[in-house]
């Protein structure tokens, strides 16, 4: 966990030093319209968001009286984190999944498919709600939300630059180039905001565990989730290929993980138990060059790297 949290402060401080550096080089005055102006695209952007989840997710809200055992594990994972209890909706998507969402803590929502309801058993589906209420109650939404301010603020200095600052270069006016360096600031704030998912997504992994959820389970519930969509049809995967950010794993490489994971479930009864997880904690993994460079453009950790962690909470 300590890990985790430096990890996060690390990252953070990368992205505020990136636009100190921006401020000594436009000024602050340069900086702050732009702060300004991205700050209500994504004020906006934040109080519709719940709505346009509806919308592009497909979710509807159940009353007390469907899907009962839902809401008593949603309720009892609530109380676990000490948050008030969310709204609980059922996604119609077509491929496994549970996510949350919401503008704060008391707007918390959660939404699950029937088809995690259907592969999952009882304490896997507990430990993936585990998981979405970490994410409620880290407030993930808006961390999200605030970080992504700088590239927002980079991307429109490099368009000022680039097309309305670049003046006559034979006068020696730097604008193009400075614009160039806005641009390349943007590229690398970029992937210091996925990296932030990326640690929001082991921490709310860490959260499932610290409500009482033994690792074993939600470590079965992903090998489980990658294993649904790796089987998938091709049309269904293209359904969601927009909306990867609101999935428990990434559909479009699930082929790819559900061969590495499959080296954990040594007995093959498709879930990762206890055991499996000991040993390994014990072991080592080996994840490619070539996947690890594509991890760094995804909002989610690589699965085998992600289950590892879950074997330290053993």
């Amino acid at each position: 966990m300590l890990s985790l949290t430096m990890r996060m402060v690390f990252i953070i401080g990368a992205l505020f030093g990136i636009l100190y550096l921006v401020i000594a080089l436009v000024g602050q005055q340069g900086v702050m319209f732009n702060l300004a102006l991205s700050g209500v695209i994504l004020l906006i952007q934040y109080l519709i968001a719940p709505k346009i989840v509806e919308w592009s997710m497909r979710v509807r809200y159940i009353s007390d009286n469907e899907y009962p055992e839902i809401h008593r594990m949603v309720e009892e994972m609530a109380q676990q984190a000490g948050i008030p209890k969310p709204k609980i909706g059922i996604s119609d998507m077509p491929i496994a999944n549970a996510f949350a969402f919401g503008r704060s803590v008391r707007d918390g929502r959660v939404a699950l498919t029937t088809e995690i309801m259907r592969i999952l058993n009882r304490d896997e589906l507990r430990a993936v709600i585990g998981h979405e209420i970490a994410h409620i109650k880290n407030r993930d939404m808006l961390i999200t939300t605030l970080v992504s301010v700088i590239p927002m603020i980079l991307y429109n200095l490099s368009i000022f630059f680039m097309y309305f600052g670049g003046g006559n270069n034979r006068e020696g006016n730097p604008g193009a180039l400075i614009g160039i360096l806005m641009l390349i600031l943007y590229f690398i704030s970029n992937l210091l905001v996925l990296a932030i998912s990326r640690v929001r997504e082991y921490l709310a992994d860490y959260g499932s565990v610290k409500f009482g959820n033994p690792p074993e389970h939600l470590a079965s519930a992903l090998y489980k989730l990658v294993y649904s969509s790796a089987v998938a049809e091709e049309e269904e995967k293209a359904q969601v290929a927009g909306l990867k950010a609101f999935f428990l794993n990434d559909p479009s490489v699930a082929e790819e993980e559900i061969r590495e994971l499959a080296q954990l479930d040594t007995n093959r009864n498709f879930q990762i138990d206890r055991s499996e997880l000991e040993q390994l904690k014990r072991g080592k993994i080996r994840v490619s060059l070539g996947e690890k460079m594509m991890e760094l453009f995804t909002t989610h950790p690589n699965m085998l790297k992600r289950i590892k962690k879950l074997s330290e909470y053993v």
